[in-house]
């Protein structure tokens, strides 16, 4: 009888000593990580929401990751726009010389040898690449968006695949080569590739037709500017709208993180307490055990 009363209490004993321990364990492990529930069953509904909030994060890192590359490739083409919109105006510029009547023929060829190099920057810029080493104005093609011959032709596609930013939002993350620089006059089809080469050319020739042509490519050039122009306000816009979504997003993350902590976080102070609560239980039981099991009626069953 004895024998089983001594096995009794130190496996109570034994058993209370680790229940505190592991309850101890478990109070220092949510004061370091910030976190109540370590497992479903500690509070079931919590931890359902708190599986929907982890997968709106991870949605939400995708969703800024394409918002990242969008604006990388809108902002690579913002620039080349505006490098764009700079090269028209210099050509508009030497259209306007090239028209003086007083000018000689190796004047003008002079001014044509320069048109032909702006045309051939355009064709670089139109080639640049994106983020992904793609021409920047070429759609979704992976090669260049023009090759050039008599005249520059696209060969990229005809559209730029939207990306995904957030709650159902997309963006286009570019514009294609027509889009920046096909437009028509007078009811013709033309493209600034065509506007300076044809000018070029005509001033290379020289004689009146060389002023002529001059005096007509203004209106193209000027046509050519606003189509440019356009294009820059279509991707400010775009951008735009990425931020806006950035910073939706943001806000979004925040309440997120704030309810997470609400569900799921644990109160340091409160936890702090309850641990110096349970140390202290544990510390008197694992003193009374000692005390107990130094009995006489201990020692002499020893």
């Amino acid at each position: 009888m004895i024998n089983l009363s001594t096995g009794a209490f130190f496996e109570r004993s034994t058993q209370q000593i680790g229940v505190l321990r592991a309850r101890a364990e478990t109070l220092q492990s949510q004061i370091g990580t910030g976190e109540r529930i370590e497992r479903s069953s500690d509070d079931p509904v919590a931890a359902a929401r708190l599986r929907m909030l982890a997968r709106s994060d991870r949605m939400a890192t995708v969703d800024t990751r394409n918002s990242q590359l969008a604006e990388a490739d809108l902002k690579l083409a913002d620039q080349s726009l505006s490098s764009i919109a700079d090269l028209v105006i210099r050509a508009r510029e030497l259209a306007v010389q090239g028209a003086a009547a007083t000018l000689s023929d190796e004047q003008r060829g002079a001014i044509g040898i320069e048109i032909k190099g702006l045309r051939e920057s355009l064709l670089s810029l139109a080639n640049s690449r994106n983020i992904a080493g793609h021409a920047l104005l070429g759609g979704q093609a992976t090669g260049a968006a023009y090759t050039d011959g008599v005249n520059a032709q696209f060969v990229g596609t005809q559209a730029v695949d939207a990306l995904e930013i957030g709650e159902g939002q997309s963006v286009v993350p570019g514009l294609t080569g027509p889009e920046v620089f096909d437009f028509a006059v007078d009811g013709t089809d033309t493209d600034l590739f065509a506007v300076l080469g044809n000018l070029a050319a005509a001033l290379k020739a020289g004689g009146n037709a060389a002023s002529q042509a001059s005096s007509d490519a203004l209106t193209s050039l000027d046509a050519g500017l606003e189509k440019v122009s356009t294009a820059q306000t279509v991707i400010g816009s775009r951008l735009n709208w990425v931020d806006l979504m950035t910073e939706r997003r943001e806000n979004n993350a925040e309440r997120v993180a704030d309810e997470r902590a609400d569900v799921g976080g644990a109160d340091i102070a409160v936890t702090m307490s309850r641990l110096q609560e349970t140390l202290t239980v544990l510390e008197a039981t694992q003193a009374s055990f000692v005390r107990l099991s130094n009995l006489s009626l201990f020692s002499m069953l020893r």
